[in-house]
C-alpha cells in the first residue's frame, strides 16, 4: 500500500517560513515526479511546486522566488521550503507523486494544514 505522509504544518506569522516533509512508504520514489498542491477553503486546488525525477524544479508565479521544492530519494523523502509567507498561502498542502510520463497524479497524501496568521 502506498503512502505518502506529510509533516511540518502549522500556524506561522507573516513573513516567517515553514518546511513541509512528505516521506514515501510502498513507493519508491526516484522515478516519480513529486509535487505539492495546496487547497485554500472556497478555492480551486493548484499545484505550487514540482520536481522532476532529474531534480529539475517548476513553480507558478505565485509562490516563485519564496518556495523551494527539493528531494533526497536516500530518504525517499520530498520536501517544501516556504519562505516569506503571506495570508493567501494558508491552505492544506498535499504532496503527491506522480509517474513522469503521465499527467495525472497516481498517488496523494493525506494533507497538512499550514496556517499565516497574526
Amino acid at each position: 500500500q502506498v503512502q505518502l505522509v506529510e509533516s511540518g504544518g502549522g500556524v506561522v506569522q507573516p513573513g516567517g517560513s515553514l518546511r513541509l516533509s512528505c516521506e514515501g512508504s510502498g513507493i519508491i520514489i526516484n522515478s516519480y515526479f513529486m509535487g505539492w498542491y495546496r487547497q485554500a477553503l472556497g478555492k480551486e486546488r493548484e499545484l505550487v511546486a514540482e520536481i522532476s525525477n532529474t531534480y529539475s524544479p517548476s513553480y507558478p508565479d505565485s509562490v516563485k522566488g519564496r518556495f523551494t521544492i527539493s528531494r533526497d530519494n536516500t530518504k525517499n523523502t520530498v520536501y517544501l521550503q516556504m519562505n516569506s509567507l503571506k495570508q493567501e498561502d494558508t491552505a492544506v498542502y498535499t504532496c503527491t507523486a506522480r509517474r513522469a510520463w503521465v499527467s495525472r497524479v497516481d498517488h496523494w497524501g493525506q494533507g497538512t494544514q499550514v496556517t499565516v496568521s497574526s
